[in-house]
């Protein structure tokens, strides 16, 4: 035990050399470890190139503390490296306030995972598609083919609406027909058109229903639930199809119609109505 009290250095000891050499080798083998674990949680989150930077950001950390923890043993002045540490701290933090709140937000918003690579969403009054994740900006493409780099500060306060998070996406027609026709036809021939297609889903199922009785048609609520990363294609088929199906009945969607009174020039109070068809011109083709 004498040889470990044995001066090598000024005051420092062989004890406080070991003592700084298993603190140190601690702290590496816990930021292997942690490098390890971060690599295995965020492989489907980022880029692997992301993923690199923030395994080095948190391994340095790792073994900085580490060295902080260590240096007493070199007796070192805690109370003044306190003191010196926190001065530079706050230099740096006035210095890179937006820096560090990016690179934090971009660290939660991993975590979180509120967003991935590849999802539809809309944040603050940006709407796209997540191109890239990167810890101090994230990247949409949006549907003009412009891409957009929102600091993750802005992403992380901002409400964020993503619309591929659930595996189903649901969208609606309203569909008018004349009084004349028969709804529960329209019905059946929506119906059967929705149980041929592949893409419309059974579970949740399809809700169709007469909603509406309007001035100049019966409105028929159609609701569909499709796959979210099909639900575009299939709203813009469906929606043809249907038109196509109830015209080969003989179903028709109406024009608006409006009654017009015309006044007789002798002023007599005997006026005929007349029928007029507003859209299209084309009268009687309203209920």
């Amino acid at each position: 035990m004498a040889i470990l009290s044995t001066p090598i250095i000024g005051e420092i000891t062989i004890l406080d050399l070991l003592i700084f050499v298993v603190i140190i080798c601690i702290s590496v083998i816990i930021a292997n470890l942690a490098g390890i674990y971060i690599k295995k949680s965020l492989s489907d989150r980022v880029r692997k190139d992301e993923m690199a930077k923030i395994v080095k950001i948190t391994q340095v950390a790792i073994i900085l503390i580490g060295i902080f923890i260590s240096l007493p043993s070199f007796k070192v002045d805690f109370g003044e490296l306190l003191l010196i540490g926190g001065t530079a701290g706050i230099i740096i933090g006035f210095a890179s306030q937006r820096l560090v709140t990016n690179v934090g937000s971009g660290i939660f918003l991993i975590i979180e995972r509120p967003v991935k690579i590849g999802d539809t969403v809309k944040i603050g009054e940006t709407e796209g598609t997540i191109e890239d994740i990167r810890i101090l900006s994230t990247t949409i493409k949006t549907y003009e083919g412009i891409y957009v780099r929102i600091p993750n500060e802005t992403v992380f306060n901002s409400e964020i609406t993503n619309y591929v998070a659930n595996v189903a996406r649901r969208f609606e027609y309203r569909i008018g027909i004349r009084y004349s026709d028969d709804a529960d036809q329209a019905i059946q021939i929506i119906r059967e058109l929705l149980e041929d297609h592949p893409f419309v889903l059974k579970n949740p199922p399809p809700s169709l229903y007469v909603d509406e009785l309007g001035d100049n048609a019966v409105i028929i609520m159609v609701r569909i639930w499709a796959p979210s990363h099909e639900w575009w294609d299939v709203r813009t088929e469906m929606l043809w199809k249907i038109k196509m199906a109830l015209e080969g009945e003989g179903i028709s969607i109406p024009f608006p119609q409006r009654m017009v009174w015309f006044s007789d020039k002798s002023g007599s109070a005997g006026n005929t109505p007349s029928s007029a068809g507003v859209a299209g011109g084309k009268p009687g083709n309203g209920p």
